[in-house]
């Protein structure tokens, strides 16, 4: 007896680990990361992985070459360590009181904001009994985390009293505008960071790395470089400019694809109104197509009546209001079967994520970051 075919699936995220690896070597060529004077490359997998998956993401970093991995929060970085990754891994966000041992057991850059946060690394260091790897912020401009101007001196001067439970391996800060590479931020920010590092040597600390930039300045700035370069979003083939650069001008490759089956298809009425609130009428005889996927999935309910997923091939614009489980689209001739792709690269044509982010008035590291829901996500080239 035959096996029974398989079916397609109702709505999946299919993320292609040969793209992540493609972008990694782009971005160390890019970046002069394969030379022997060029920066190191951290590849931030936090979130799992900007939603395609933190530890097959992280292999395939690791296997183009990766130096370093980053993430968000110490379960991240413990979650990484028990899936077998063993390389140079930083995490940076914790809220007082939480556990720091389970990442230092396990040789994990943390890093410092505060004499605070110092004080209790300092304490897990030696409750671990081994000295902790720790990078020191400095607020530079982005007026969120890290030691403000006015706590640089303090901060360091805290890590130097905390010796030898505290090692201070890492000097870094984060820039705020660098998607925009003329605006006057970005030298600013450079230079306070410069002097920054400057009190740092000035007490003797000698770090291993120094990082500000993140994927658009690893990219378009190479002033701000120093020693190692964290690159999240152009990880995942997505341009962190685009108002500067496309992904195919960075020689970015889109690693995720979203698609589904339509469940069915109907003919409405001229003067049939769709979804709720009716926000769209039918201004003549249409055929439409119902997509099972929903803001449940991760689907912005703001493009309502505006994003354009691909069906049979062909564009096909939403139409009134998405709901949690299903929406509505525009798509003569469509029926229950037909494949549709809500975005993926755009080389047949399917919108991408930056055009949903262009519909949604948002970024592209929010589309893909969200989504999930009860979408299977499936890896291709593992």
């Amino acid at each position: 007896m035959d096996a029974p075919a398989e079916s397609a699936a109702r709505a999946e995220i299919v993320v292609d680990l040969d793209a992540i690896r493609h972008n990694v070597t782009r971005l160390r060529i890019s970046t002069g990361a394969t030379t022997a004077d060029g920066p190191q490359l951290m590849v931030v997998v936090k979130a799992d992985g900007y939603g395609h998956g933190m530890v097959p993401v992280a292999r395939a970093a690791r296997e183009a070459g990766a130096d370093w991995l980053g993430v968000a929060t110490l379960d991240e970085a413990v979650a990484l360590r028990g899936s077998g990754d063993s390389g140079r891994l930083m995490c940076w966000l914790a809220s007082p009181g939480e556990d720091y041992r389970p990442a230092l057991e396990q040789d994990v850059d943390v890093a410092a904001y505060t004499p605070g946060q110092v004080a209790e690394i300092a304490a897990a260091a030696r409750a671990v009994g081994t000295p902790a790897r720790v990078h020191l912020k400095f607020d530079t401009g982005l007026s969120r985390g890290g030691a403000s101007r006015a706590d640089w001196q303090g901060l360091i001067d805290a890590a130097l009293a905390a010796s030898p439970d505290v090692v201070p391996v890492g000097l870094w800060s984060h820039l705020a505008c660098s998607d925009e590479p003329d605006h006057p931020a970005n030298a600013a920010q450079e230079t306070a960071f410069r002097a920054a590092v400057a009190l740092v040597e000035v007490a003797g600390v000698r770090p291993e790395v120094r990082h500000l930039a993140n994927s658009a300045a690893a990219l378009l700035r190479p002033s701000a470089r120093f020693d190692l370069v964290r690159c999240g979003i152009a990880t995942y083939g997505l341009s962190p400019a685009p108002a500067v650069a496309t992904s195919a001008d960075l020689g970015l490759v889109a690693a995720m694809t979203v698609r589904g089956t339509v469940v069915m298809g109907r003919d409405l009425a001229a003067g049939d109104g769709v979804s709720y609130g009716h926000t769209f009428v039918a201004p003549e005889p249409m055929h439409v197509a119902l997509v099972p996927m929903g803001y449940g999935d991760g689907i912005p309910r703001h493009a309502s009546s505006t994003a354009q997923v691909q069906v049979g091939g062909q564009r096909a614009r939403v139409l009134g209001r998405i709901c949690m489980d299903q929406f509505v689209v525009a798509a003569p001739q469509a029926q229950a079967g037909d494949a549709v792709v809500l975005f993926g690269p755009g080389d047949d044509g399917e919108p991408t994520a930056q055009d949903w982010a262009q519909w949604c008035d948002t970024i592209s590291y929010e589309i893909v970051t969200r989504i999930g829901g009860r979408q299977q996500r499936r890896w291709i080239h593992t």
